[in-house]
């Protein structure tokens, strides 16, 4: 039985149930328990865990980030929350060096099953500081998984199963997303690391997206469907491990493949996924691979410049019909 909740109550209900179910599992970061979450998906949690499993720290995420880190190589299971991924790049040492290698570096004999979540990319007027998104630079780190969700069910199920998870885990959410409501069951439920999911099926064109962005490609392809082109949607949900089979097998059907991103071009997911589209389905593509991304450049504060700077439905469906009309 399902019932519409919230997207940070979906968080919640992850920790909770999981550190219900084990004693191991704890959460720490700024803000998280006298606060009860500076977005409030910590809200109860300390009332219910109390203060040696729900964890304030200091300002300092280099600091936190190594105790958790050194936590995890030792046999409990930290969350790591940081109140924006923009203040992840501070503690990207211990994660780079430390959370990714220790696998490798110690032989298989040390693992660090950690997981880092907290909000990314743009949410508004915040200014160039507060507005990165940071799913291709982690993605590019070998030894974590980077999870990045569009909504309540997806949130619960892949944060769960990144508890879960033996290797360290990047999981990234969105301030704009925290109040958006959704179905998700009452019992319990996994979702499985690496597995994309198509939200909306169609015949003429994949549009591949993901977290906030998805909002973008589900309304272009509701623009487009009144104009008589039906685009399949595939929410990535995992960033790495990329499920670019189920992005093949919908090229397969389409023919055509557009992909919306909030972060900048050079290097991003979008690259990726066109260099692996484009070397095992080439012969299947009616028209070259497409992107729309975030502009290359800092984001400003200006609403104007917000608004030049992120995709939107009315480009993405623009660059949708440029796609379709090649060859034609």
């Amino acid at each position: 039985m399902s019932r519409i909740i919230a997207f940070r109550e979906a968080l919640r209900e992850a920790m909770q149930e999981e550190m219900r179910r084990d004693d191991r599992v704890f959460l720490m970061g700024e803000e998280v328990a006298e606060y009860n979450g500076a977005y409030k998906v910590s809200q109860g949690m300390l009332d219910e865990f109390g203060p040696k499993r729900v964890i304030d720290t200091p300002i300092a995420e280099l600091g936190f980030t190594a105790i958790a880190v050194g936590a995890a190589q030792n046999g409990l299971r930290p969350i790591v929350e940081y109140m924006t991924w923009n203040f992840g790049v501070l503690p990207l040492d211990q994660i780079l060096n430390t959370a990714s290698k220790m696998l490798a570096m110690s032989g298989g004999q040390v693992g660090c099953p950690i997981v880092f979540r907290g909000a990314n990319g743009s949410a508004g007027q915040l200014g160039a500081q507060h507005s990165t998104a940071f799913e291709s630079l982690f993605a590019n780190i070998p030894g974590l998984k980077v999870i990045s969700v569009s909504n309540p069910y997806d949130a619960k199920g892949l944060l769960k199963s990144a508890i879960r998870d033996d290797d360290p885990v990047i999981f990234m959410e969105s301030e704009v997303m925290y109040g958006d409501k959704g179905e998700v069951p009452e019992e319990e439920y996994l979702i499985p690391i690496g597995k994309a999911d198509i939200k909306r099926t169609g015949r003429d064109v994949t549009i591949v997206s993901f977290n906030k962005m998805m909002k973008v490609a589900l309304g272009a392809a509701e623009e487009l469907e009144k104009e008589g082109i039906s685009a399949e949607v595939i929410d990535l949900r995992t960033i790495r491990p990329l499920d670019w089979h189920t992005i093949l097998e919908s090229v397969k059907k389409t023919n055509r493949l557009v992909i919306v991103e909030e972060q900048w071009p050079f290097a991003s997911v979008s690259s990726e996924i066109t260099y692996r589209i484009q070397k095992e389905g080439f012969d299947y593509l009616d028209a070259p691979i497409r992107r729309i991304t975030a502009a290359d450049a800092p984001m400003h504060y200006a609403p104007n410049l917000v608004a030049g700077y992120l995709p939107d439905v009315s480009r993405t469906v623009k660059l949708v019909k440029e796609v379709m009309y090649i060859n034609k």
